[in-house]
């Protein structure tokens, strides 16, 4: 199943979530909150790798920006 473009900023965003939650001072279970991120950071680039593989317009490294850019910047900027 190919991704949408807000399929791959919401996978970024959970993987980013995921990141702050295993650098919090405090966390209780490291081994489970670095495998979270781990998962969810993996779920992001193979989304990405099969988007651009899917859509054929952008390289995988250019989709991959592109959500980086909206997930930080907001906005869809590079895809539809």
């Amino acid at each position: 199943m190919s991704h949408t473009f807000d399929d791959l900023v919401r996978l970024e965003q959970a993987a980013q979530a995921a990141h702050r939650q295993y650098t919090a001072p405090g966390v209780d279970d490291l081994d489970t909150a670095r495998r979270n991120w781990i998962d969810a950071a993996a779920a992001f680039q193979a989304a990405v790798t099969e988007h651009a593989a899917a859509d054929g317009k952008l390289s995988r490294v250019e989709v991959e920006m592109a959500v980086k850019k909206a997930v930080r910047h907001g906005g869809t900027e590079g895809e539809g």
